[in-house]
This record gives C-alpha cells, sequence and structure tokens, in this order.
C-alpha cells in the first residue's frame, strides 16, 4: 500500500505494510470462551513446527537443485534427516493428540502438501523424521487436508493464527493456500466455537 505526500510542489511515495484490524472476538457463554483458549494453546504450540516443516521443505528443495544422482539426492535428504532429528524430536514426541492433529493440517497450510505426499515424495528422510514422530501418536489421516472454507474447526485455528500475527504471538509465515480470511470470517461468522470443539473431542478425544 502507498501513500502519496505532496511537498512544496513536489510529490513523495512511500510504501507502508498493510495493516490488519479485527474486533475483538465475541463468545456467547463463558464456556465458550474457555473451549476457544484452550484450542489458541494448541493452536500456538503446534504452529511453530509447522514453519519449520515449510522452511525444511525450502532447504531440501534448494539442496538436491541441480542433484542428478538419486543417490547422492537419499544422501543429502538424509543428512538433513539426521539433523532435524537431533534438533526437534523430542519436542515433537511432546505433542498431545490434538496439538498433533493441528500440526499436520498445519504442515498443509504451509506447504501446500499433504504430509502423505511429503512422505511419499521424500520418504528416505522425511518419513524417518515426521512420521515417526508424529503420525503414530495421532489418529488423523495423513492425507487430511486444511480447509478452513469447508471445515468449521479450520476456521478456528484460521482464526487463532489471524489474531496471534497481529498481536505478535506468533511469527507469521506465508501460507501456500489461497487463503481468504476475510472472505471466511463473513462465512462462518456465526459459528459456535463450544459446539465445533465439543464434537472434536466426542469424535476423537474419546
Amino acid at each position: 500500500m502507498d501513500e502519496l505526500y505532496i511537498i512544496k510542489n513536489d510529490s513523495l511515495t512511500i510504501s507502508l505494510d498493510e495493516v490488519f484490524v479485527l474486533d475483538r472476538r465475541k463468545f456467547t457463554s463463558e464456556n465458550e470462551r474457555k473451549y476457544y483458549y484452550w484450542y489458541y494453546k494448541k493452536v500456538q504450540k503446534a504452529y511453530p513446527f509447522a514453519q519449520i516443516a515449510a522452511d525444511t521443505l525450502l532447504v531440501i528443495n534448494n539442496e538436491l537443485e541441480g542433484i542428478k544422482s538419486n543417490r547422492k539426492r537419499k544422501k543429502k535428504i538424509k543428512e538433513i534427516q539426521k539433523f532435524m532429528e537431533g534438533e526437534f524430536s523430542d519436542q515433537l514426541k511432546k505433542l498431545t493428540k490434538t496439538e498433533g492433529r493441528i500440526l499436520i493440517k498445519l504442515v498443509h497450510r504451509q506447504t501446500g502438501q499433504t504430509m502423505y505426499d511429503l512422505i511419499k515424495e521424500y520418504r528416505s528422510g522425511w518419513k524417518a523424521f515426521w512420521y515417526n514422530s508424529t503420525a503414530t501418536m495421532f489418529r488423523l489421516s495423513l492425507k487430511d487436508q486444511y480447509e478452513p472454507q469447508i471445515e468449521g474447526l479450520d476456521f478456528i485455528v484460521e482464526d487463532i493464527l489471524q489474531r496471534s500475527f497481529i498481536s505478535g504471538s506468533l511469527n507469521k509465515q506465508a501460507s501456500k493456500l489461497d487463503i481468504d480470511y476475510y472472505e471466511l470470517m463473513q462465512q462462518w461468522h456465526d459459528i459456535n466455537v463450544e459446539i465445533v470443539i465439543k464434537d472434536y473431542i466426542n469424535k476423537y478425544m474419546k
């Protein structure tokens, strides 16, 4: 966004960062507020790992660029895998099932690929790190996609992310998916967070 200033018959154009302002989220009850902030904490914990996934994918692709030999490609992926395991495996194993479910969704948001597709494409290194550390713990199909335009629970995640970006509690990383948050807000304006999260708990946590 550019701001144009006229200074003594001359002009100066200053580029400004786009600023988003959101109304404070309103809740119909104290219970709904508590459910929202319970899920808020889960998203806060899972999102940084999705960022790591996106960054790792970028590193892998950059490192593999120009390497034609399958043997050398596998060796490079294993090198990256070894580093990632040393840095993050213990942290991943501490995630709860809910945080793991959110993570798998957010990996799709941040990379544009499902966890299943990533494992299929980079199985030699990616499978050992991400699959062994997460999928066996979380009762969720690795083919599941992040669909806030369809799934109410995914919209709640997106709402939490956008508010966290604005507040600075999470560092924003561009999504690989085409997400129009303001359009989603109109679509889900009457969503009841308590009902959506209770449905999730009844389906996956019992």
